[in-house]
């Protein structure tokens, strides 16, 4: 194994902060994560989210089951 001195250590710590690839990604992810649990708070205790809860649960109902589903509703 190489020795690793410090100049070595320095030069590698250097380019991890210089380095800017895939930052945007980062920065859109954390955006698109923080946008939906606000979503999810504001409507976790509402009409709309006891809705949405119930169909989510016809659907996964229907996903497990798929014959005893009527596809009316």
């Amino acid at each position: 194994m190489g020795k690793c001195t410090s100049q070595s250590r320095m030069n590698i710590l250097r380019k991890l902060f210089d380095e800017e690839h895939g930052q945007g990604l980062v920065e859109y992810t954390l955006i698109v994560l923080l946008v939906a649990l606000v979503l999810w708070v504001s409507m976790k205790d509402t009409a709309v989210g006891d809705a949405l809860a119930s169909n989510l649960s016809k659907v996964t109902d229907c996903l497990s089951a798929p014959f005893s589903c009527s596809s009316g509703s």
